[in-house]
């Protein structure tokens, strides 16, 4: 997957492992926005940064995962409240569980079926729907 310099606000990924989504449990504070509900890896874009680069200097800091642009095999820009958002897919087998650490933000990290991730109340609704964009895709694929 090519990177470019597009104009962003922040980029996101979908990270299954093992056939289950790794989702971090926001920090419970007022100040921040979906506090308390299910994150995937990913932030706001720092400097003039690529889109994938975003994403995978946040997914290291965020869960201590080094992963490379030719990891992301899925992408699509959605706008978002800060200009475009990125949305990015990652699958790895069961064995990179082992390499995860949380960082210094959320309560926590855990795995959890894909499709129960859609309707769970502390799902953010619209990562709920690039998700459930992200599995049609794949399951077209196989």
């Amino acid at each position: 997957m090519a990177t470019d310099h597009i104009s962003f606000g922040g980029a996101k990924l979908i990270l299954l492992i093992g056939g289950k989504l790794l989702v971090i449990r926001r920090d419970d504070r007022p100040d921040i926005p979906w506090p308390d509900h299910f994150d995937f890896p990913g932030g706001g874009r720092e400097g003039d940064e690529s889109p994938e680069i975003c994403v995978l200097r946040e997914t290291f800091e965020e869960i201590g995962l080094c992963l490379s642009a030719s990891d992301l095999v899925w992408r699509v820009q959605v706008p978002g409240p800060n200009g475009l958002s990125v949305f990015f897919a990652a699958e790895f087998g069961p064995d990179v569980v082992r390499n995860i650490t949380l960082g210094r933000e959320g309560q926590g990290w855990e795995l959890m079926p894909p499709y129960e991730y859609i309707n769970h109340p502390r799902a953010i609704p619209h990562f709920a729907d690039r998700l459930a964009d992200y599995l049609v895709i794949r399951s077209d694929d196989r």
